[in-house]
């Protein structure tokens, strides 16, 4: 089967965001323009190492070349866009500057076996994993930063002792040597 390409060139829109609740979420990409929608699936944690590694990526871009990553506007504080359909589980992220543009790359690449058959950033090859694509400029990339760690945060808060997530039930804490702890 051929590799599709998802290519949103600065979309009307572009966010982190959940379904479920807390303990029991499903973390979602998903980038619209007009009537274009794709939803692509990650874990928690790649949400969260992608908001990181953006706002690194952007400060070292307002040193080295200094681009304006402010935030400019509101908050995009709205649901993910329905219909929410997976169109694939991500295995793979990738992020990159075009000095040239002066857009950010996001690359959301399809699960695969081995890290060696994802391709090297914007590139187009007929084979590999399906991939979504986002180029956007800073300030929009830094938006999305805040709200994909802004997303992550709002899940169970961790436990004080282990870091790991508390359930209101309570959990086996391993710091507390088994006992149970109480959220």
């Amino acid at each position: 089967m051929a590799r599709i390409v998802h290519l949103f060139d600065e979309p009307s829109r572009f966010v982190a965001g959940t379904v479920g609740e807390p303990g029991d979420r499903t973390f979602f990409l998903q980038a619209r323009d007009g009537l274009r929608l794709i939803s692509v699936t990650l874990e928690k944690e790649q949400v969260n190492l992608l908001g990181d590694r953006l706002n690194d990526l952007l400060d070292q871009v307002t040193l080295a070349e200094g681009v304006d990553t402010a935030i400019s506007g509101p908050a995009d504080l709205d649901p993910l866009d329905n219909p929410i359909e997976e169109e694939f589980r991500v295995g793979t992220l990738a992020l990159g500057w075009n000095s040239i543009s002066g857009q950010v790359i996001v690359e959301a690449h399809g699960q695969t076996e081995t890290f060696e058959e994802v391709p090297e950033l914007e590139e187009d090859s007929e084979e590999g994993p399906d991939v979504l694509r986002v180029r956007i400029n800073a300030q929009a990339a830094r938006a999305f930063a805040r709200r994909a760690l802004s997303v992550v945060s709002a899940g169970r808060p961790p436990c004080p002792l282990c870091e790991n997530p508390l359930d209101p039930r309570g959990h086996i804490c391993p710091r507390a040597n088994g006992y149970r702890r109480r959220g």
